[in-house]
């Protein structure tokens, strides 16, 4: 950008003069946001407040990187989209937003996901890469990318209340697999267990991200790079956690073992495909069987707090944490469908009551959340 169009406009003089007035800051450092561009992976739940403040602070040139659309269920937290944009892709919707907060900021969209095939001709473009992912699969992609890229990484995290912050640097310090070298066991995944997130813990720690992310750009604090910070929501504390680069980690080690992208493929779907021993139907199957009043019986997995959302009639509920224990109530002589949301944690637990003597057992594939979709459009979804 040239010296020029990094001036800043009598309106933006104006706009951005309580930034000005600080002596770690001053005229200097808005005409570096200015000219600064930053990558959001994602504009979710961590994404959304870390746009919202870097577009106020001054930052020239957003990314925002989503294929997904807009869901009502996304409103409880992700604050840059709206009820009238609901089914609209949210890089879309978040731009629209971000130019009513500051037209001075250039946004561009990427209305797609990012993979292995175009993350390194996205990030490239940008100056420092903030990753708002809610998978693991995405998280180690754009880990790799940016240490190849040579870009730093402000990382974010949430489970439930609680979140994590750091910043990833591979060429200064630590990278995301000096922490963890390879992703969690597929049927660890936390996500996909549908516990829910506080609603205001993406605000916090999407804002702390932007914090980073901004201190990064002018060169002010101490950073994150080498620290991990722990959240936790319920009890209002901060813990912190040293890190120190990985002489063996894989990527970024002394002798790296990773030299191009390659996307961890594992999701909630395909540890369902892998009970390869556990028989499935799909919910065409179980409404034709519930209307021929064939023999059977339901068992829902789901937690406490789902079944006041959303439930099938005549079913019996035992959680999936306590099933291991509960087995006994399930009588072994007669044919069982198990559901939970979307149809993960059924298969777990197709396999413990197999395991347990019960022979005829069969998990109901995409869950209650498929039955809403296709069978009963009236059911509640989330």
């Amino acid at each position: 950008m040239s010296e020029e169009k990094t001036m800043l406009t009598p309106d933006e003089l104006r706009r951005y003069s309580r930034h000005i007035s600080l002596p770690n800051v001053g005229l200097k450092g808005q005409e570096t946001l200015k000219k600064s561009s930053v990558l959001l992976i994602g504009a979710g739940g961590l994404g959304s407040p870390a746009a919202l403040y870097l577009a106020a602070a001054g930052v020239g040139h957003l990314g925002i990187v989503d294929g997904d659309a807009v869901d009502l269920s996304n409103l409880q937290r992700q604050i840059l989209h709206r009820s009238s944009n609901v089914g609209v892709n949210k890089s879309l919707s978040a731009k629209e937003q971000l130019s009513e907060t500051n037209p001075f900021t250039n946004v561009s969209c990427y209305e797609t996901y990012i993979d292995e095939h175009n993350a390194m001709d996205i990030i490239k473009e940008y100056d420092l890469v903030i990753d708002g992912s809610d998978n693991f699969s995405t998280r180690y992609l754009v880990n790799d990318a940016c240490a190849l890229a040579g870009k730093a990484l402000v990382y974010g995290s949430i489970y439930r209340f609680e979140g994590q912050v750091s910043l990833w640097d591979a060429q200064h310090g630590p990278c995301y697999r000096c922490l963890f070298p390879e992703p969690p066991a597929a049927d660890a995944i936390p996500n996909c267990a549908d516990a829910g997130v506080f609603g205001v813990l993406p605000g916090i720690i999407g804002t702390l991200q932007a914090n980073e992310a901004i201190k990064f750009l002018l060169n002010i604090g101490t950073t994150l790079l080498g620290r991990l910070i722990i959240y936790d929501a319920l009890d209002l504390s901060f813990r912190e956690i040293k890190l120190a680069k990985d002489p063996n980690c894989p990527l970024c080690g002394e002798t790296p073992r990773i030299s191009e992208l390659k996307k961890e493929h594992f999701s909630c779907s395909s540890i369902a495909e892998n009970e390869n021993s556990t028989r499935s139907i799909n919910v065409h199957e179980l409404q034709k069987l519930m209307t021929q009043n064939t023999a059977l019986n339901l068992l829902d997995v789901r937690e406490d707090f789902e079944l006041e959302l959303c439930k099938l009639q005549a079913a019996t509920h035992i959680p999936l944490g306590q099933l291991a224990q509960r087995v006994d109530e399930i009588d072994a002589a007669k044919p069982w469908v198990v559901y939970c949301h979307h149809g993960v944690r059924s298969a777990k637990a197709c396999q413990i009551l197999s395991s347990g003597g019960v022979s005829e057992v069969s998990n109901l594939t995409g869950g209650i959340h498929e039955w809403a979709v296709k069978i009963d459009p009236e059911m509640s979804q989330y």
